[in-house]
């Protein structure tokens, strides 16, 4: 499948339709078996797994023959959601829902894990620059994560495997209202990816916690800041005010 015009368009629920009708597998950037080192530490067989956006990644798959039964997957392509419920018949511990990421209609604490591979990658793949990302992208990933944090046990886990770098992510899932602290690991060869895991009920590291409150102090200064305007008497043209 090739990639979209404008990468805008992997936000679009039409891009992956259209995509999904032909396209039987793909994988975000790296296998199962190159961060499994990790997820064993954190997630358990018994535990009740969601997975967001899961497309027709062959993750769920691999993580249900290496003993995770109870996972539930969800995309907002039903296209997609139809054909894996198809093909993967034969699992029956596990589940296929079409549902919006945006829109987590779940009650309060019922997953002991929630795991996402790429997926906010997708949400985040057309802002120019990393460093100064659009309010409307950040506040629906601050959606997310408060939806998250809420469907969360007390003790579960979020874990996001990104191709982005920690100071990118750090600043919007080191967040003190979600109630979880962070931790970060890498995986890769020649090029790293890596592995955030925030635990519910857990409290931000110092470090963690001061950068946000910074963040925060910055956000509230920039609000605050007053803009002065150029003064000049009535009877003097503006222009000769300006300094050049």
């Amino acid at each position: 499948m090739e990639p979209p015009a404008n990468n805008a368009d992997y936000r679009e629920q039409d891009y992956w339709d259209t995509r999904y009708q032909t396209e039987e597998k793909y994988d975000w950037f790296s296998a199962y078996s190159s961060f499994r080192h990790h997820l064993v530490n954190d997630v358990k067989p018994d535990h009740k797994i969601l997975m967001l956006g899961c497309g027709n990644s062959s993750l769920s798959e691999e993580m249900y023959n290496d003993g995770y039964k109870h996972i539930t997957n969800i995309d907002f392509s039903p296209i997609v959601i139809e054909k894996m419920r198809s093909k993967h018949s034969d699992l029956h511990e596990m589940t296929w829902e079409v549902m919006d990421i945006c829109d987590l209609r779940y009650e309060p604490s019922t997953y002991d894990i929630v795991l996402e591979k790429g997926t906010l990658d997708a949400l985040m793949v057309h802002e120019k620059d990393p460093w100064n990302t659009s309010t409307e992208t950040l506040q629906k990933i601050d959606g997310i994560l408060q939806q998250i944090s809420r469907i969360l046990k007390t003790g579960g886990k979020f874990i996001s495997i990104t191709f982005a770098q920690p100071h990118f992510r750090k600043p919007l899932y080191a967040c003190d209202k979600f109630n979880w602290n962070m931790n970060i690991s890498t995986f890769g060869n020649s090029f790293h990816f890596f592995y955030f895991m925030m635990e519910k009920g857990k409290q931000l590291s110092e470090k963690d916690r001061m950068n946000e409150i910074e963040r925060q102090k910055r956000k509230q200064d920039i609000r605050t800041e007053k803009v002065e305007f150029m003064k000049y008497e009535d009877k003097e043209d503006f222009i000769f005010g300006i300094d050049l």
